[in-house]
Parts: structure tokens; C-alpha cells; sequence
């Protein structure tokens, strides 16, 4: 697949909600509710060359037109599947299932990408567990620190995301014309289910209609952007410590320059902090949507959340890549860390002077506190939700 060019390395989120894959899913629901009916064996094939060359805008939504032409093509060949097509459903039920089969198949590969990043994190908070360094505040020295506990907290923001990922759900929608189920109870159908087979049909939980209530889609987008802000303050800290004059820290493999040949930019870290300053935007968006829902169906607000809620996953698998990747190349130069804490030895003990005073004693020590412990504690964390993954 070629990358978007207006997104450099979009092509690493595959296949997931692309146009192709949104008709697959659409289509599936529909298979899936035909089977729900008691039409069994029903095989709907749907072209999607053929379908973008019918018209798509006067429905406001691609189920009518997909429909339309699923009826037409099962019309001489499978005349029952055609009768029974899509009854007892509304365009929002298959819209909506459709989104929650390709987001739960999107977030497990954010996941598979999550547990390489949090390995290898793991894997370099343990190796520099010890390796002493400045920490910075508000851009200036501070006091002595570690690297190993600079990882820790990168890998704390990364496990707390992951546990938002492990805890979403991605419910069902089948709620017919209004969220009543109505249609589905005059067809001699049981509600109840028939909603259910449907999610197990899909392998998306059961739920009551949730056509208005929107908090499937913004808990998903929430759990997105903890991703991105985890993995952009990691990529924040290693475009501060890369710069020239510090090189504490430097990408595996620096990006070139179209003019300057000398340049290794710090190229995934640039990219991650992109979608970091981006997914915000979008989840906002969602949330926007769904402070927006009205009566029982929006207008517009429903709408928005299709390519909305598209782009950030596909932006969030792409930089999902990108951070694992980035901590895998990582490279890190402990004798510059060394140097710059050498060289602000004064000003990084002002405190441990000042406590020393209190406490009236000599200050000893090197003045890292609980650092080694505290890196462990968050290693512990790590292995215990590794091993609960597998």
C-alpha cells in the first residue's frame, strides 16, 4: 500500500477502515442479521468498484445505496435472502456495528504494538536502572537522576494506556427504526435475541440500543489518545535530549535532509509528536458529536463520527508502530549524561545541601533517593500486565 502523502507512514495502519473494509464490514453485519432471521447460508457479495458508481450522497449514509444493490444482486438467485434483507434493522444499527467490528480489529494491533513497546522499554528501564543523569524542570537543571527511572515513567504513561485499551468494550447496535426494536417484535422475533445473536454473530459485546448515547465511541477515543499522549512525551524527551548540544539520547536511524547531508533528523519522534498534536483534535470532536445527539437519531452529529473516529485510529496505529519502534532503535550515550551532571554538580546539589542542613548532617550519598526502587516497582508493574496478556 502506498503512504498517504499527506501522512507519511499512514500505510503502516494496512487495511484497517478503509473505504474496502468499511463495505466488508457493512456487508457483514448484514449477513450476520440475515442469519439472526432464520435465513441461513445467505452469501452477499458486495463490489465496491460497482458501488462507488452509484450515487452515495442522497441517503446521507453508504447502507441505502449498499442495500439497494445486496437486494438486487440476491433478487435472482437467492430471492429469500433478498425478501428478508436488512428487515428489522435502520442504516444507524449497521453503521454503528460495522465501526465497532473494524475499531475492535484496529485497537488489537494497537495492543500487539503496545506490548513491543512496553517490553522493550522494560528491557532499557532495567539495563540504565542505575545510569546517572540531570533531570530537568521547566527546561532547566534540577537534581541527579537516572535513565533507567526516565524510562520507568515513559513505560508508567504506556501501562496506563494499555489498561484503558484492555478495558474497552465494543458493544452491538441493534436497535431498529427509533432504538424500540419494534419492527424486530412485529417480525415474531424475541428482542433480546435477536440483539444478541447478532453481537455473537460479530464478536461485539450485547447491549441495549445505544443510538444517542455515544459513550462507545468516545471511551474508544479516549483510550486512543492516552496512547498518543504517552508515546509523545516520550518522543518529546528524546527530541530535547537528541538536539546537538546535549546528545544524551539519539534515534537509531536519523532521518536525511533534501538539502543539508549532514542531518540525522529525529524523524519518528517528529511523526509520533504529529499525532499527538492531532488525536486530541479528533477525540474532541467525538465528544462534540456526542454532546450534539439529538431526539433519536442526530442530524449531523451522528455523521461527523464516521471518518472522524477512521482517522484516529489509523493515526493511532501508525504512531503505535512508530513508538515501538523508536524505543527499539533507541540509542542512548550515558558518558554525555555523565558529562552534563559533572558539569552542573553544583546547582544539581543546591537541595541535597539544603536538606543536609535541616537534617543537620553532611550530605552523602549521590542524592538519587528512591530512584532504583521506584524503577523496579514500575518493572513489576510491567511484567505482571505482560504476563496477564498473554
Amino acid at each position: 500500500m502506498v503512504s498517504d502523502l499527506f501522512w507519511p507512514g499512514d500505510d503502516r495502519a494496512g487495511d484497517h477502515l478503509t473505504p474496502a473494509a468499511f463495505l466488508e464490514a457493512i456487508v457483514d453485519v448484514e449477513e450476520a442479521w440475515l442469519a439472526v432471521l432464520g435465513v441461513e447460508g445467505a452469501t452477499l457479495v458486495a463490489d465496491i468498484d460497482a458501488l462507488w458508481g452509484r450515487e452515495l450522497e442522497s441517503g446521507g449514509n453508504p447502507v441505502i445505496t449498499v442495500v439497494a444493490g445486496l437486494r438486487e444482486a440476491l433478487a435472482t438467485g437467492q430471492p429469500e435472502a433478498a425478501r428478508w434483507l436488512h428487515r428489522g434493522l435502520t442504516s444507524q444499527d449497521v453503521v454503528d456495528s460495522a465501526l465497532m467490528t473494524m475499531a475492535r480489529d484496529a485497537i488489537a494491533d494497537v495492543v500487539t504494538e503496545q506490548r513491543r513497546l512496553v517490553r522493550r522499554l522494560a528491557d532499557l528501564a532495567r539495563e540504565h536502572r542505575d545510569t546517572p543523569m540531570v533531570a530537568r524542570t521547566l527546561t532547566q537543571h534540577a537534581v541527579p537522576t537516572t535513565m533507567g527511572l526516565k524510562v520507568a515513567t515513559w513505560l508508567s504513561g504506556v501501562l496506563d494506556a494499555w489498561d484503558d485499551l484492555t478495558r474497552l468494550t465494543f458493544p452491538v447496535q441493534a436497535g431498529g427504526a427509533a432504538g424500540t426494536q419494534a419492527a424486530v417484535v412485529e417480525l415474531g422475533r424475541d428482542p433480546a435475541a435477536a440483539r444478541a445473536g447478532l453481537a455473537t454473530a460479530l464478536g461485539l459485546a450485547d447491549a441495549v440500543p445505544w443510538h444517542t448515547a455515544r459513550r462507545p465511541v468516545t471511551r474508544i477515543a479516549d483510550a486512543l489518545v492516552a496512547c498518543t499522549d504517552a508515546w509523545g512525551r516520550i518522543a518529546a524527551d528524546v527530541l530535547t535530549l537528541s538536539r546537538p548540544e546535549i546528545g544524551e539520547l539519539a534515534e537509531g536511524v536519523g532521518g536525511g535532509s533534501s538539502t543539508m547531508p549532514h542531518k540525522a533528523n529525529p524523524v519518528l519522534s517528529t511523526l509520533i509528536r504529529r499525532a499527538a498534536l492531532t488525536t486530541p483534535q479528533l477525540a474532541a470532536t467525538l465528544h462534540l458529536a456526542a454532546a450534539e445527539q439529538v431526539a433519536e437519531r442526530a442530524d449531523g452529529a451522528w455523521h461527523v463520527e464516521w471518518d472522524t473516529l477512521r482517522l484516529l485510529l489509523r493515526r493511532t496505529l501508525t504512531a503505535a508502530g512508530q513508538a515501538a519502534d523508536l524505543a527499539d532503535e533507541l540509542r542512548v550515550h550515558p558518558d554525555r549524561m555523565a558529562a552534563t551532571l559533572a558539569g552542573a554538580r553544583e546547582d544539581v546539589r543546591a537541595e541535597q545541601r539544603a536538606m543536609a542542613e535541616l537534617a543537620g548532617r553532611e550530605p552523602a550519598g549521590d542524592y538519587l533517593g528512591a530512584a532504583g526502587d521506584l524503577v523496579d516497582a514500575v518493572l513489576t508493574r510491567a511484567r505482571i500486565q505482560l504476563e496477564e496478556s498473554t
